[in-house]
């Protein structure tokens, strides 16, 4: 489930899949003196009954990269990288996306600073 700044996804076990898992992600805008503008995560949730919490930020030219940020802290928490939330849905990921891009006020083909890419640990 999507709303603006909320991504919601749950699973449980089924016939292909083998973790039960409840994810929610907020995402908000916020301005770092030295580094600009950045965009804010909290991901907090369980994977097969097991609670967690994770932040991070991205830079503004690297936000759409939040995908493999989340897939990653998931796995690391035992959700399997084949079984991601962000694969599930797709609709939702593309208005998550939209909603990044509209609240970041990104264009197309804007480019995107290499260092930031390393900062951000992509």
């Amino acid at each position: 489930m999507f709303e603006p700044g909320h991504l919601h996804r749950t699973n449980l076990p089924g016939l292909h899949e083998k973790s039960e898992y409840s994810l929610d992600l907020h995402y908000e805008v916020r301005n770092d003196a030295q580094e600009g503008t950045m965009l804010h995560f909290r991901m907090v949730g369980q994977i097969d009954g097991k609670s967690f919490v994770e932040e991070f930020e991205l830079h503004r030219d690297t936000a759409f990269n939040f995908a493999s940020v989340v897939t990653r802290l998931a796995s690391k928490h035992g959700l399997h990288p084949d079984l991601g939330p962000i694969l599930r849905d797709h609709k939702d990921f593309d208005s998550m996306f939209e909603d990044i891009r509209a609240k970041l006020n990104v264009q197309p083909g804007e480019p995107v600073n290499l260092d930031h890419l390393q900062k951000d640990g992509l």
